[in-house]
């Protein structure tokens, strides 16, 4: 099977199709053929090396991708049949890529606890784009366990993972502060956020006058960090989606999230994709690239300003 991966870490010119021996479903697995991958800046951290302790003594290829949409192609032994895993099945799976394990895969066999029935009536592409981000977020807000009537500020929340926080906390009853561009607003109203704070400098200043206080959590998107931190209350709660070390103090806590601790949560996956069918959370227009474009899709994440995700696609032949 064709994969997309890399030999050496650097920029999107070192992703380059491999290929590798087609891979079978081990028990309570299925082998899902995979039409779109999502992409996302994990993908980019791994391609440019920034990972690279995580896959020492690894072989390559490396090959990114931590979500996926496709078909079954086989069922392994063991998977629960009322989980409707069957071949020719649609799903979208979860990927706790890892060395050649990986999205940007023609064939990829997975733990059957990752993978559940895509939305009804969602593209392929759109399909691809959406469970890695959502359960990132789904993993912050259970994190911070906030009760109805908490304020939530979320930074970067016109992209993919921020979208998904405020489309949640206020589907949770959480008045949710939206930090994002002024030419996002829109967007965001749409989404259900309730105070909209610019980004630029000052943000924890403005975003407390704004509100007339503190707020209860940030969901940190944006990796704002130290900046963000004074408009959390004293006691307040900061969710990290990457490596800081720094200490606001006042007792805030601050929170590491890694969305791979979810890898198998199949009951989050479930609810989510019922959320996307019942139109809590919203699926974002896709910006599919071919599988062997995958330079060209690199390029275009860190160009940055996104509000499609993009995908690879595979045609299989087709």
């Amino acid at each position: 099977m064709k994969v997309i991966g890399l030999s050496e870490y650097g920029g999107p010119e070192v992703l380059r199709p491999f290929e590798l021996p087609d891979p079978r479903p081990g028990a309570q697995e299925v082998l899902v053929r995979v039409l779109a991958a999502g992409v996302n800046p994990v993908d980019a951290m791994l391609r440019s090396g920034q990972l690279r302790q995580m896959y020492q003594g690894k072989t390559p290829p490396f090959v990114p991708g931590m979500e996926v949409a496709g078909t079954i192609e086989e069922v392994g032994s063991g998977v629960n049949p009322r989980w409707g895993l069957v071949a020719g099945a649609y799903v979208v799976g979860f990927v706790d890529n890892l060395g050649s394990h990986g999205g940007y895969s023609e064939y990829l066999a997975l733990s059957a606890r990752s993978v559940v029935l895509a939305p009804t009536g969602a593209s392929t592409a759109a399909a691809a784009g959406f469970l890695n981000n959502a359960l990132t977020a789904r993993n912050v807000l259970d994190a911070f366990r906030l009760p109805p009537g908490a304020t939530l500020l979320v930074t970067g929340a016109a992209g993919s993972v921020g979208g998904y926080l405020v489309e949640l906390g206020v589907s949770e009853g959480l008045h949710v502060v939206a930090v994002a561009a002024e030419d996002d607003a829109d967007l965001l109203r749409s989404l259900g956020a309730q105070t909209l704070v610019p980004r630029g400098p000052g943000i924890a200043e403005r975003a407390l006058k704004e509100l007339g206080g503190p707020v209860d959590a940030v969901a940190d998107a944006a990796l704002l960090h130290k900046r963000i931190a004074p408009a959390v209350r004293e006691g307040g709660q900061i969710g990290i989606l990457r490596s800081w070390d720094g200490d606001p103090g006042r007792g805030i806590t601050v929170k590491h999230l890694n969305v791979r601790e979810r890898d198998r949560d199949r009951d989050a996956m479930v609810r989510l994709r019922d959320q996307a069918e019942d139109g809590t959370i919203t699926l974002r227009p896709a910006l599919p690239f071919d599988a062997d474009d995958a330079v060209a899709a690199h390029i275009r994440l860190e160009q940055g300003a996104l509000r499609e995700r993009i995908v690879l696609t595979f045609d299989h032949g087709n």
